[in-house]
């Protein structure tokens, strides 16, 4: 997922800006038609990770993950199955963007379900 470090709630003020793109990494983008470079907060997989295994254990108040993860596994992977669903169709009939989009969703809920089953990356990867 991208966010922009402008105007982003999750990011906060100008300091948290910095301290973001130090852990996260940083990506230039020029923003169309301005020809002015603005930077971009990417996420990876390992990041994503991390922040969700941190949302249940610190569960946050008013977290969507957290209630995820308390809705279970049965309603995890529901979504997951959704979101494979809306992978295939934008696959099918979206642009790149759309299907970029669609991908993050379902690597977000499969995610969610890892975490909710207590698995680490670690265990996924040694399959890979």
């Amino acid at each position: 997922m991208i966010n922009t470090s402008v105007g982003c709630p999750e990011i906060g003020g100008p300091g948290r800006r910095a301290e973001a793109r130090r852990k996260l990494g940083r990506a230039g983008a020029t923003v169309p038609h301005t020809g002015l470079k603005q930077w971009l907060i990417v996420k990876n997989f390992e990041t994503l990770f991390a922040e969700l295994q941190d949302r249940a254990v610190n569960r946050p108040e008013g977290s969507g993950t957290v209630a995820a993860l308390d809705a279970g596994v049965h309603s995890q992977g529901k979504k997951v199955l959704e979101e494979a669903g809306e992978v295939w169709l934008a696959a099918e009939h979206e642009s790149d963007e759309s299907l970029a989009e669609e991908i993050s969703q379902l690597l977000y809920w499969v995610q969610v379900l890892m975490v909710g089953r207590g698995l680490k990356l670690e265990d996924v990867y040694r399959h890979l």
